[in-house]
């Protein structure tokens, strides 16, 4: 028999915010993609280079493929930069290229968040695959256990993704700081790489408030049944 579900609100909703926080963040790039910095410098470029004034010669910085899979690797200590990056001299390329570096130079002074957040990693990896099968299951056999373990691993999800803001957010502080007092961008070039930045802190804030409304969805799913 089919029935109403109401907690699919929280699914629409969580749907239409990563929608919005997505285009937000491509629109932006693309716009500032298209503005070069009056320096000309490849972001791999800049990128190396404050990785040298650092004295972090060991972090590698290489090219990665995709749009906006830009990350930093702990284990490997290597930049990653995606294809419109690595060899763009735009506003764009270069302010996430050094936010990228932030993450490098968080690893390096072993920032508190960062440190809590490659600690969570595996766990809310596993966390994630688990937490629906398991409440899925537990809904259907009217095994309360099994919903409660699943809660739970959604739980770590969700706090991942939480102590994810402050090391983003962190990295963005750094970056911007680095651009404008080493001389990299002049003000109104770090205005527009803010942009780009806050832009991308949006989907990361998006992905919590999904994570938490998703967590919500399993606690009413959990209470009703």
């Amino acid at each position: 028999m089919f029935f109403y579900d109401p907690t699919v609100i929280l699914v629409i909703l969580g749907i239409i915010v990563s929608l919005w926080a997505q285009i937000r963040v491509q629109g932006t790039f693309n716009r500032y993609s298209r503005e070069s910095s009056r320096m000309g410098m490849p972001a791999s470029l800049v990128a190396r280079r404050v990785l040298d004034a650092y004295d972090l010669r060991d972090v590698q910085v290489k090219g990665v493929s995709g749009k906006l899979s830009d990350h930093y690797d702990p284990r490997h200590k290597v930049v990653c930069l995606s294809e419109p990056v690595y060899n763009s001299s735009s506003l764009a390329a270069i302010g996430v290229a050094v936010h990228e570096v932030g993450h490098a130079i968080q690893d390096s002074e072993e920032y508190f968040p960062l440190r809590i957040r490659s600690a969570l990693a595996p766990v809310a990896s596993i966390g994630s695959n688990l937490a629906w099968p398991l409440v899925i299951a537990g809904l259907i056999f009217s095994f309360f256990s099994l919903i409660q373990i699943g809660i739970i691993c959604f739980t770590a999800v969700v706090f991942f993704q939480l102590i994810t803001l402050p090391v983003e957010f962190n990295a963005s502080r750094r970056a911007l700081a680095i651009l404008s007092g080493d001389g990299y961008l002049d003000r109104e070039e770090i205005k527009a790489s803010k942009k780009v930045l806050n832009a991308a802190a949006l989907t990361y804030l998006a992905a919590a408030l999904v994570g938490i409304l998703q967590l919500l969805r399993l606690l009413l799913l959990s209470r009703r049944n």
